[in-house]
């Protein structure tokens, strides 16, 4: 089935990155979770752009169907990405709109590049690309360094990747972060698998299995100064809303710059499973901000 938004290609740096817009009024640039790609936000931009905005989305360098290049990954990488896309496609202060780790990719941007940007909207951010050492206990440190070393490995890299990505296991992924199971649809399972079988697409998992985790949100929020709108399912067990005190006394501090709002019974991606609710706050929220262009 077409997507309800036109998709096209751009080269970055030699590199074929995939990109959907819809709309136009003011920029909002969608930036998805790990594993994900543009059709995570199929019921976000068509509704989004309705509301009178120029909807960007991007597949990030090695997801999705943006190519998939043997490079050293990182949040470094992507964030150099959606600054260069900015300049060549967006030319104003856009709002950056992120779930995961799409979410701490916008925190860069409006911490690092402040003049690409009129505001941010998180989803369940991740505190980082990966876990932190000191973030597990001692037993699941020796596991994800050993499942890490595995799947870069040569000889058992490609098979244990094989495994990883078949469909009955991203739908049972899929069960522990989605709050709701009527959420998690075949066309959902297969545009996560997709992508999986390019070619390249083992060695891209592997290398960020093992990137660094990026800069916290605690280094970060201290250097941001335009307005949040933070997002949290708080059924998440991937990054739990225990997790979001940071940005819940933020709130609390600065109440006409950040707003903090819970989407119940809702898990990881809260603007797949709940898009109607989030779409309405995100809207009602850049009305707010006079963040539409009238005419």
């Amino acid at each position: 089935m077409a997507p309800p938004f036109e998709i096209k290609n751009w080269t970055w740096r030699g590199y074929n990155i995939r990109y959907a817009v819809k709309g136009s009024g003011h920029p909002l640039i969608l930036i998805h979770g790990f594993g994900a790609a543009i059709g995570h936000w199929r019921q976000n931009i068509p509704a989004l752009a309705a509301a009178g905005y120029q909807v960007f989305a991007l597949d990030l360098l090695g997801f999705g169907g943006s190519e998939k290049p043997p490079l050293d990954y990182s949040v470094d990488l992507w964030q150099e990405l959606l600054k260069d896309f900015c300049a060549e496609h967006v030319q104003q202060p856009a709002v950056f709109v992120g779930n995961s780790i799409g979410a701490l990719l916008s925190l860069m941007v409006l911490a690092d590049y402040p003049e690409l940007c009129a505001g941010g909207v998180l989803l369940n951010a991740a505190g980082g690309l990966n876990h932190r050492p000191e973030e597990l206990n001692l037993p699941l440190r020796v596991i994800m360094g050993t499942f890490t070393k595995l799947v870069g490995s040569e000889l058992l890299g490609p098979f244990i990747f094989n495994q990883v990505r078949q469909k009955h296991r991203i739908r049972r992924t899929l069960q522990q972060v989605y709050r709701d199971r009527t959420a998690i649809t075949d066309e959902l399972v297969e545009m996560l698998y997709e992508p999986s079988c390019d070619p390249g697409a083992q060695k891209v998992f592997a290398s960020i299995l093992t990137a660094p985790p990026g800069p916290s949100p605690t280094e970060l929020l201290p250097r941001v100064n335009q307005p949040l709108l933070v997002l949290w399912g708080d059924a998440d067990p991937w990054t739990p809303i225990a997790g979001a005190k940071v940005y819940q006394d933020l709130a609390t501090q600065e109440p006409d710059r950040v707003q903090f709002k819970v989407i119940p019974n809702a898990g990881h991606c809260p603007h797949d499973e709940c898009p109607q609710l989030v779409n309405r706050l995100i809207v009602e929220w850049l009305a707010e901000r006079g963040d539409k262009d009238e005419g």
